[in-house]
Protein backbone atom coordinates (compact mmCIF):
# COMPACT_ATOMS: atom_id res chain seq x y z
CA UNK A 1 0.00 0.00 0.00
CA UNK A 2 1.56 3.25 -1.12
CA UNK A 3 0.72 6.83 -2.02
CA UNK A 4 3.16 8.69 -4.23
CA UNK A 5 2.96 12.47 -4.40
CA UNK A 6 4.76 14.27 -7.20
CA UNK A 7 4.74 17.38 -9.35
CA UNK A 8 6.26 20.01 -7.09
CA UNK A 9 8.83 22.51 -8.26
CA UNK A 10 9.78 26.14 -8.59
CA UNK A 11 7.25 28.44 -10.22
CA UNK A 12 6.89 32.20 -10.55
CA UNK A 13 4.00 34.03 -8.88
CA UNK A 14 0.91 33.71 -11.03
CA UNK A 15 2.08 30.43 -12.47
CA UNK A 16 0.59 26.95 -12.28
CA UNK A 17 1.57 23.48 -11.15
CA UNK A 18 -0.26 20.17 -11.08
CA UNK A 19 0.43 17.77 -8.26
CA UNK A 20 -0.31 14.06 -8.55
CA UNK A 21 -1.14 11.56 -5.82
CA UNK A 22 -0.88 8.05 -7.23
CA UNK A 23 -2.01 5.02 -5.24
CA UNK A 24 -0.73 1.48 -5.46
CA UNK A 25 -1.86 -1.56 -3.56
CA UNK A 26 -5.38 -0.22 -3.01
CA UNK A 27 -8.13 1.51 -4.99
CA UNK A 28 -8.82 5.16 -4.33
CA UNK A 29 -12.48 4.81 -5.40
CA UNK A 30 -13.39 3.76 -1.85
CA UNK A 31 -11.48 6.57 -0.18
CA UNK A 32 -11.38 10.30 0.36
CA UNK A 33 -8.12 11.95 -0.60
CA UNK A 34 -6.82 15.13 0.92
CA UNK A 35 -3.99 17.44 -0.02
CA UNK A 36 -2.09 19.07 2.82
CA UNK A 37 0.68 21.60 2.97
CA UNK A 38 3.16 22.66 5.59
CA UNK A 39 5.25 25.78 5.32
CA UNK A 40 8.39 26.31 7.43
CA UNK A 41 7.47 27.22 10.97
CA UNK A 42 3.76 26.68 10.37
CA UNK A 43 1.31 23.92 11.19
CA UNK A 44 0.13 21.48 8.56
CA UNK A 45 -2.93 22.74 6.73
CA UNK A 46 -5.50 20.76 4.77
CA UNK A 47 -6.08 22.64 1.52
CA UNK A 48 -8.42 20.36 -0.37
CA UNK A 49 -10.20 17.05 -0.23
CA UNK A 50 -12.22 14.89 -2.59
CA UNK A 51 -14.61 12.03 -1.90
CA UNK A 52 -13.40 9.97 -4.82
CA UNK A 53 -16.50 7.81 -5.37
CA UNK A 54 -18.82 10.80 -5.91
CA UNK A 55 -16.35 13.54 -6.81
CA UNK A 56 -17.47 15.88 -4.04
CA UNK A 57 -14.77 18.42 -3.31
CA UNK A 58 -13.77 20.70 -0.44
CA UNK A 59 -11.33 23.63 -0.36
CA UNK A 60 -9.90 25.85 2.31
CA UNK A 61 -10.90 29.48 1.74
CA UNK A 62 -7.39 30.63 0.87
CA UNK A 63 -7.25 28.44 -2.26
CA UNK A 64 -10.85 28.56 -3.47
CA UNK A 65 -11.01 29.54 -7.12
CA UNK A 66 -7.29 28.88 -7.61
CA UNK A 67 -6.82 25.20 -6.73
CA UNK A 68 -8.84 22.37 -8.23
CA UNK A 69 -8.82 18.76 -7.05
CA UNK A 70 -9.82 15.95 -9.39
CA UNK A 71 -9.54 12.21 -9.76
CA UNK A 72 -8.74 9.76 -12.55
CA UNK A 73 -10.07 6.36 -11.53
CA UNK A 74 -8.39 4.62 -14.46
CA UNK A 75 -5.01 5.84 -13.25
CA UNK A 76 -5.90 5.48 -9.55
CA UNK A 77 -4.65 9.02 -9.11
CA UNK A 78 -5.88 12.27 -7.58
CA UNK A 79 -4.61 15.59 -8.89
CA UNK A 80 -4.33 19.06 -7.45
CA UNK A 81 -4.24 21.73 -10.15
CA UNK A 82 -2.82 24.91 -8.64
CA UNK A 83 -3.30 28.13 -10.60
CA UNK A 84 -2.53 31.77 -9.83
CA UNK A 85 0.09 30.67 -7.36
CA UNK A 86 1.25 33.09 -4.71
CA UNK A 87 4.45 33.17 -2.64
CA UNK A 88 2.39 32.22 0.41
CA UNK A 89 1.53 28.92 -1.30
CA UNK A 90 5.14 27.86 -0.84
CA UNK A 91 5.18 24.68 1.24
CA UNK A 92 5.72 20.96 1.23
CA UNK A 93 2.56 19.39 -0.14
CA UNK A 94 1.51 15.85 0.74
CA UNK A 95 -1.52 13.69 0.15
CA UNK A 96 -3.42 11.25 2.30
CA UNK A 97 -6.28 8.79 1.83
CA UNK A 98 -8.87 7.84 4.43
CA UNK A 99 -12.02 5.76 4.45
CA UNK A 100 -14.03 8.22 6.59
CA UNK A 101 -14.73 11.19 4.33
CA UNK A 102 -13.62 14.79 3.98
CA UNK A 103 -13.24 16.99 7.02
CA UNK A 104 -10.78 19.22 8.81
CA UNK A 105 -10.83 17.31 12.08
CA UNK A 106 -7.78 15.19 12.77
CA UNK A 107 -10.21 12.32 13.33
CA UNK A 108 -10.68 11.96 9.57
CA UNK A 109 -6.96 11.50 9.00
CA UNK A 110 -6.11 9.28 11.95
CA UNK A 111 -5.00 5.99 10.50
CA UNK A 112 -4.96 7.31 6.93
CA UNK A 113 -2.45 6.34 4.28
CA UNK A 114 0.06 9.13 3.69
CA UNK A 115 2.33 9.91 0.80
CA UNK A 116 5.66 11.66 1.05
CA UNK A 117 5.81 15.39 0.46
CA UNK A 118 6.64 17.32 -2.67
CA UNK A 119 8.06 20.83 -2.40
CA UNK A 120 6.30 23.73 -4.08
CA UNK A 121 8.22 27.00 -4.21
CA UNK A 122 6.56 30.12 -5.56
CA UNK A 123 9.15 32.81 -6.11
CA UNK A 124 10.37 35.26 -8.71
Amino acid sequence: VQLQASGGGLVQPGGSLRLSCAASGFTLDSYSVGWFRQAPGKEREEVSCIIVSIGKTHYVDSVKGRFFISRDSAKNTVYLQMDSLKPEDTAVYSCAANDKGCGYSNWYWFGAYWGQGTLVTVSS
